[in-house]
């Protein structure tokens, strides 16, 4: 009986980091395409807008875009290694650990809303000359 119990403990915790992983690989996909985005940005503010306060905005969030891009890999690595090798629980605890990176990659993508909205209307005020 217990090992019934073990095997089926054992299968939904490969579940759950399954299900986990799978949402961070859209994650990461996004931030990667924001980082095309922004290159485009950087291109269109370089020859159009020609701001350096919206040039060092547009850097400042690629480098934040980095580390949180940084930081889901390493999360990534440590949830592959955990579904081939840990026996941990899939609790409370660990269910915490992934909402604080959803929250992390949350606010990474209300922050790039809110500099693409400076963008556009920096770009909106732009007068052919």
């Amino acid at each position: 009986m217990d090992a019934i119990l073990s095997h089926k403990l054992d299968a939904y915790r490969r579940l759950f980091i399954e299900k986990d992983l799978i949402e961070l690989s859209q994650w990461i996909d996004a931030i990667e395409s924001i980082n095309l985005e922004i290159d485009y940005l950087q291109l269109i503010e370089k020859r159009l807008i020609k701001n350096s306060t919206l040039s060092a905005m547009l850097q400042g969030f690629r480098r934040k875009n980095t580390l949180v891009m940084a930081s889901l890999c390493k999360y990534e690595q440590e949830l592959k290694r955990e579904y081939e090798y840990s026996a941990r629980a899939y609790d409370t605890v660990r269910a915490k650990e992934h909402e604080g990176r959803r929250v992390l990659y949350s606010n990474l993508m209300i922050e790039f809303k809110q500099l693409r909205k400076v963008i556009y209307m920096a770009l909106s005020r732009y007068k052919r000359s």
